[in-house]
């Protein structure tokens, strides 16, 4: 059976966890089966996603990556040369709710979430506890060393 993942970050994440987050996504690809991924696109942990998907894909062929926008883009460069999904129903949730929405979206979508948390206020927080309320697993980088991958 095919699993799907998701992600969710701190804006402001380092740059030096992109090791570590490949090989995580690499492992799941291998390990368990996973071969969809969604990612949103509101900060540097998405953007640091995105180039690891897009690194990815080239010699996994089978995996499929999926940027899930919370706004309709404003110019055609938003999609960073991933797929882009505007979920069904979005265009109908008020402005300042969409994201709430659509990481909501993600959860529903994913069976497990690659998270960086390293502290418990904020938006990438709040998400990664739903997800574990909804028994998705969850692998946070910010936990995890590039010997012990799955502590």
């Amino acid at each position: 059976m095919e699993h799907s993942c998701c992600f969710f970050g701190h804006r402001d994440c380092p740059d030096s966890i992109k090791s570590k987050l490949k090989k995580c996504v690499l492992k799941l690809i291998e390990e368990n089966n996973v071969r969809c991924f969604y990612v949103g696109n509101q900060g540097r942990f998405d953007q640091l996603v995105i180039s690891v998907l897009k690194e990815i894909v080239l010699t996994n062929p089978n995996v499929n990556c999926y940027v899930v926008l919370a706004y309709l883009p404003n110019n055609k460069s938003d999609s960073m040369n991933l797929v882009t999904i505007y979920p069904e129903g979005l265009e109908l949730v008020p402005k300042r709710y969409c994201i709430s929405w659509r990481n909501n979206w993600l959860i529903q979508h994913s069976d497990c979430v690659i998270c960086y948390v390293t502290h418990s206020t904020g938006g990438a927080a709040k998400f990664v506890k739903t997800a574990e309320r909804k028994s998705r697993k969850v692998f946070n980088l910010a936990n995890m060393d590039e010997h012990h991958m799955w502590r």
